[in-house]
């Protein structure tokens, strides 16, 4: 159905993959995927664009790193973490909320120091924590998953910045991709074995949730939904695990809108960013591949980018 277009030009260090998208509202576009850093993280995550200073935040799940990516230098400046980091979220005075496998912890992005905020689910050694980003009071919704990725006993917590958590949501299996939309009255969630996208009203006042209902039921030979963001129009962008691709989905009518084929098999999470919010970053893992699908995909594990047509929006800061 879709074509990977490998250009290979003699004195470029860049290699870039041309895709052909069957989106109802971009099609017949191609669009250029480049190669951002070449880098072989095992389990590339989180990616999160800090438009303030214009870097890219994102960690290496198994690698224990958190990166921090500047575009204009082109230098990935990296921390080591004492265990699996699963995501990680700017906040303020050169601080960073990143979630490990026993709790919630604040990084100093200058010197790399770690400080504990929260110890919430310290004592399920079952569990660790996984995806995670803020909402727009500035508190952490961040998920655990287990460890065998196969019973339901994770849950989603809302962290505020005095470490204070409180369970939101139960039963969850991998929890993965969550956003808001512009106006602040709904967020999207995903438990990726469900391969559902679920949505829910938001109450800003209080930062709470109800009404919870499915927006977008993942086909089938997709991929599996892992992290995700949202563009100005509040549609859905997805990384797609086992999909080689990102994906466009409409909340509103549940339908798959665009797709762009990523040179790596396995496709983790994307966010918005660049000074107009055009180019959309992509992570990748260099795991759970095929000796096939190694050969296919040598540089899985690598942050890319895509100009997709279409603008995101800001994230929102962890406020410390």
């Amino acid at each position: 159905m879709y074509q990977n277009l490998v250009i290979l030009l003699l004195g470029l260090s860049t290699l870039i993959f041309a895709e052909q998208n069957t989106g109802q509202d971009m099609n017949d576009q191609k669009h250029e995927v480049k190669l951002t850093h070449k880098i072989k993280a095992e389990l590339g995550e989180g990616a999160f664009w800090d438009n303030r200073d214009q870097r890219l935040f994102w960690v290496d799940i198994i690698g224990l790193k958190v990166h921090i990516y500047d575009p204009e230098t082109r230098i990935n400046k990296s921390f080591p973490t004492p265990s699996m980091v699963g995501t990680v979220v700017p906040g303020n005075n050169d601080k960073a909320v990143i979630a490990l496998v026993d709790g919630i912890y604040i990084l100093n992005t200058l010197d790399g120091e770690i400080s504990l905020l929260s110890d919430v689910e310290a004592d399920m050694t079952y569990n660790r924590f996984n995806d995670g980003k803020c909402d727009p009071n500035g508190n952490l919704w961040v998920g655990s998953m287990h460890f065998d990725q196969s019973l339901p006993k994770a849950n989603l917590y809302k962290v505020d910045g005095k470490g204070n958590a409180v369970k939101m949501l139960d039963s969850i299996t991998i929890s993965n991709g969550i956003v808001w939309t512009k106006d602040s009255r709904t967020m999207y969630y995903i438990d990726t074995p469900t391969g559902q996208i679920r949505a829910y009203d938001f109450d800003a006042d209080n930062s709470s949730i109800s009404n919870e209902r499915i927006a977008v039921e993942v086909p089938v030979g997709l991929g599996f939904p892992d992290g995700m963001t949202i563009d100005e129009e509040d549609k859905l962008w997805v990384g797609l695990w086992n999909g080689n691709a990102v994906a466009r989905f409409d909340p509103v009518s549940g339908k798959l809108m665009s797709k762009i084929e990523v040179p790596a098999h396995n496709v983790t999470s994307c966010s918005f960013g660049g000074s107009d919010f055009e180019t959309l970053y992509i992570t990748t893992s260099s795991l759970d591949m095929t000796e096939e699908e190694q050969a296919r995909y040598p540089l899985a594990g690598s942050l890319f980018e895509v100009k997709p047509g279409v603008k995101g929006v800001a994230g929102n800061f962890f406020r410390n």
